[in-house]
């Protein structure tokens, strides 16, 4: 803003005028504004022109002075106001914004965490969950409460006891655009009843979105299970039950969780099983929850693991009309020993270091390809595993041992005289040490009242020569061996998946009794694990390799606070707003294509308490 002198003539008379103006800029390019004239007699010199424009601006948009005003800026400034209709630089709403404060009683309060909820409530939004969730027939309510359990899951995993409390402190309210104060437990047990029926259609939306939104591929899918547990006796739920432990929680009931994911992480369909089950017996179930999820996809592969890898789950996986590879099971991989020692025709698997650790060193893995019939079997060895397959044969030898001499002890000592009992003891040893107990034939003999072992020693040679390797087998004629090897590791995706389902998004231990709730208190956990893989989905795609937990915590400084302003006329102006966004917060938003901004600033005035 500037003064400018102009200069008319008429009828012979010259006359002079003075007006304030400013530079702005339209699709010609620069122009002049008149703000408004200011008379014909010079308001102040030439050489403080300049000087008293800018008083004039900062006065016309409403900012005082520490210094007394001049009567002539008093005057410019009345004529501004009365000329023009809008204050030049300011809105109407910024006007009234304006306000006179007390910088020495300036204050912030209630500061909240908002930078993971804006993350995880952006990304439920992209992936569209309120229009499935909407979609399946749930309430407004009923949409909001499922995501703010789901972003708990995501964020702070908590009971549903302890979760309205987290809520209301953090800007969840303020995010999510509704009021959570009347929250309790007993809503959100309900919420998890409404929830349950709906697990199969919500799964089938949400896979569809994926699939559009990152152009997935149904090529492949990468099937595993593993077990959670519950605490107390669990007599409401017949699905809890005591069997195998994959969290080293024997004492504990458990249910077991079969997961299928797609060959970039994303989850497909999954299952909840009794905790008794094996493995082998949940291929069928678990392929026919995966078609109504995807639909018939026939030149698919399943990839299963050995545990699975029975002659008829291959036929149920042949009957589906998918193609599998599998790892093979103890006994044909003890088939292929002439080949193990054979040195030729083993070829090396060039691995690369995980970009997180470019210094990495991987261990090598050589395979060698063979044909028997319809099917391709791959051999494969790795010097890594190779010393892992050695060290807990030998811990689980020790620990086999161990046990043995104890229960030998036992029946010497008459704590244990019952043969029947006996024999179920050692059946009890040999299901908790499968690995070694196959090298030993122990045999009680009820006349001595004495229980002996003896070791196998040819075949606990044959384990020994076979550490570290392990055998493939698939019905695909059409991929180069690197190709059957790659795709059968993708296997570590399901396995870090159920870790990162029970460590960060915290799934165990189950707190609820009745099976409906466990089941969908599983499924909260999968809808969190949906944010969480989309998150880092697209940070992989543009070669960023971090995770979800690095992200957290960086996202953690991005708050909600309250700005306390206290004015002159003895008034106080309370400000919700979101702090500014750091440089690391802004790398974030831009990343995953989400507002920089979390909420609208809401403005409040309250009087001024005596």
């Amino acid at each position: 803003m500037y003064i400018r002198k102009t200069t008319k003539s008429h009828k012979g008379k010259t006359y002079d005028n003075y007006l304030l103006v400013e530079s702005v800029s339209t699709p010609k390019g620069p122009r002049q504004k008149i703000i408004c004239s200011l008379g014909s007699l010079a308001p102040a010199p030439r050489e403080h022109w300049l000087q008293l424009a800018h008083r004039v601006e900062s006065s016309l948009s409403g900012q005082g002075s520490l210094q007394p005003t001049e009567a002539a800026v008093e005057a410019v400034v009345e004529k501004g106001q009365r000329r023009s209709k809008r204050r030049p630089g300011v809105t109407s709403t910024q006007a009234d914004a304006l306000v006179v404060v007390d910088t020495e009683r300036v204050s912030t309060e209630n500061p909240r965490e908002a930078g993971p909820l804006h993350v995880g409530h952006q990304v439920w939004r992209q992936l569209r969950l309120p229009e499935i969730l909407r979609g399946v027939g749930l309430s407004e309510r009923a949409v909001l409460l499922s995501e703010a359990m789901a972003l708990n899951r995501l964020i702070f995993p908590l009971s549903e006891h302890a979760m309205p409390d987290w809520i209301r402190n953090t800007a969840m309210a303020e995010i999510l655009g509704t009021d959570f104060s009347p929250l309790n437990d007993e809503a959100l047990y309900r919420n998890l009843d409404r929830l349950h029926p709906q697990r199969e259609a919500i799964e089938r939306e949400l896979g569809e979105r994926e699939k559009t939104l990152f152009n997935l591929e149904d090529t492949v899918y990468l099937y595993d299970l593993t077990s959670t547990y519950f605490e107390g006796e669990m007599v409401d739920n017949p699905q809890a039950k005591r069997g195998y432990s994959r969290d080293k929680r024997p004492d504990c009931k458990q249910v077991l969780v079969g997961l299928v994911l797609d060959r970039h992480g994303f989850p497909k369909a999954h299952e909840v099983f009794e905790g008794n089950r094996q493995d082998r017996t949940t291929v069928k179930e678990m392929l026919e929850s995966l078609e109504k999820r995807v639909g018939k996809k026939t030149t698919a592969t399943v990839v299963i693991d050995r545990g699975m890898a029975y002659e008829e789950n291959l036929k149920e996986i042949r009957d589906h009309g998918y193609h599998y590879l599998v790892a093979c099971r103890q006994s044909e991989r003890n088939a292929w020993l002439a080949d193990w020692e054979k040195g030729d025709g083993w070829e090396e698997v060039l691995r690369s270091p995980s970009p997180r650790n470019p210094g990495q060193k991987k261990s090598p893995v050589w395979i060698k390809r063979r044909q028997k019939g319809n099917e391709l079997y791959m051999l494969c060895r790795s010097a890594g595993r190779e010393e892992k397959d050695r060290a807990i044969r030998e811990r689980q030898q020790e620990r086999w041992l161990k046990d043995l001499n104890a229960l030998k002890a036992r029946i010497e000592n008459g704590h244990l005289q019952n043969a029947e009992k006996i024999h179920e003891a050692i059946g009890r040893l040999k299901e908790r040490y499968p690995r070694v107990a196959r090298y030993y034939e122990a045999n009680y003999d009820a006349a001595q009242k004495s229980l002996s072992w003896q070791e196998r020693v040819d075949k606990k040679a044959i384990a020994e020569k076979l550490d570290g390797s392990y055998l493939l087998k698939s019905d695909r004629q059409d991929w180069t061996d690197d190709e059957i090897w790659k795709t059968y590791i993708l296997l570590t995706r399901v396995e870090s998946a159920f870790r990162a389902m029970k460590s960060p998004l915290m799934e165990r231990p189950i707190f609820h009794h009745l099976e409906r709730r466990a089941q969908t208190h599983i499924f909260l956990c999968l809808l969190a694990y949906h944010l969480l893989v989309a998150i880092e989905k697209r940070f992989l795609d543009r070669d960023i390799h971090t995770s979800w937990w690095t992200l957290r915590q960086q996202l953690r400084t991005h708050e909600v606070i309250t700005v306390v302003l206290p004015t002159a006329d003895g008034r106080t102006l309370k400000i919700r707003k979101a702090s500014t966004p750091e440089k690391v917060h802004h790398e974030i938003y831009a990343t995953l294509n989400i507002p920089r901004e979390i909420m609208k600033p809401i403005r409040t005035w309250h009087e001024t308490s005596t």
